[in-house]
């Protein structure tokens, strides 16, 4: 039996997205937005043709990685990203948090 292909993942910071292609080919994309202290993962899409391969974990392992990299807190948007971040305690620290009170 075959190891599955690795997933790769890069950050294409044009277009706000990361990319997650198995064998040289698109499987999945993050898209994000960026502003001081905080990335927001708004969306996350796999191809059909590659659900089931990990591709929106790794998606989303790696926007994780890169936040902690980069000392930012993270703002899930995107359902699938806030269910994993759920599901992974280790992340959870990440979580951006609106500290802001309304007072009468």
């Amino acid at each position: 039996m075959n190891a599955p292909a690795p997933v790769a993942v890069t950050d294409d910071r044009a277009a706000h997205r990361f990319e997650a292609r198995l064998g040289g080919e698109l499987a999945g994309v993050a898209a994000y937005l960026r502003a001081e202290g905080l990335l927001a993962l708004v969306h996350t899409d796999v191809d059909p043709v590659y659900e089931g391969n990990g591709v929106g974990s790794a998606l989303t392992r790696h926007a994780l990685d890169t936040a902690r990299a980069e000392g930012l807190r993270v703002l899930a948007v995107c359902p699938f990203v806030a269910g994993w971040m759920e599901r992974h305690p280790e992340y959870r620290d990440l979580a951006y948090e609106n500290r802001s009170r309304v007072t009468d």
